[in-house]
């Protein structure tokens, strides 16, 4: 049985409300791939008294408090690091918006070729990348075509998909190419089948003059590790 078959699958009895150590045997597998498959999976009263008659009512509910412990603290540290990260940056200026973006080609981009494009899965990333080339590199919006690449068993899901890219990006759907299907042999079973939308590749037409201009741009943060970090 394939892994991401076998994740379902236990995630599956888990919403059921059956143990740990039950779904573990019943699949044979180890408890702590169970459990850390499973882990986000909160239980309801009911399904925790069931739950209670198997096993010590004592023991259990402990390392329920516990996870849900460690649950909270992981919370408070993300949100701790969220606002320390918006205190530390705050408002982005022009200059400093064309560095992030430069440097968000430099790792994503196409640089093969002289075509202006990049690639990605990350709707917010995408729409960052869109307001930097349209607000840093003063890029007409109506310039933006787009296609985008996706396993072909979500060949049902075209429209929809495509849908879904245009809304993001605000591009119709008459700028984007023909929509290419990835043929794998192995046949995932995605968890996430009826929200996965595959990637997304923006192109500017006739960019070669903004391609030379972008990786000008990139030279110049290659040769700020030469010259060191100015200090705060």
């Amino acid at each position: 049985m394939a892994k991401s078959a076998e994740k379902n699958k236990a995630i599956g009895l888990r919403k059921k409300g059956e143990s740990i150590k039950d779904i573990a045997k019943k699949i044979g597998i180890a408890k702590s791939t169970v459990s850390l498959w499973c882990r986000d999976i909160e239980l309801t009263s009911r399904q925790i008294n069931k739950l209670h008659k198997k096993m010590s009512q004592c023991g259990y509910v402990g390392r329920l408090k516990g996870a849900r412990m460690q649950y909270e603290r992981r919370m408070e540290k993300i949100n701790k690091f969220k606002n320390e990260g918006m205190e530390l940056v705050g408002n982005l200026s022009h200059r400093d918006f064309l560095i992030a973006g430069i440097a968000l080609y430099w790792g994503e981009g196409a640089k093969k070729t002289r075509c202006f494009s990049f690639c990605n899965s990350d709707p917010d990333m995408i729409k960052f990348f869109i307001k930097f080339i349209k607000e840093a590199l003063f890029v007409d919006h109506g310039r933006l075509k787009a296609w985008i690449r996706i396993n072909k068993i979500h060949k049902n899901r075209i429209g929809e998909v495509e849908e879904y890219w245009s809304k993001i990006t605000d591009i119709p759907r008459g700028n984007f190419q023909k929509t290419i299907l990835i043929k794998s042999k192995n046949k995932k079973n995605y968890i996430n089948f009826p929200i996965h939308y595959g990637t997304i590749t923006i192109r500017v037409s006739a960019s070669a003059d903004l391609f030379y201009k972008v990786t000008g741009l990139i030279e110049v943060l290659k040769k700020a590790n030469q010259a060191g970090v100015v200090q705060w």
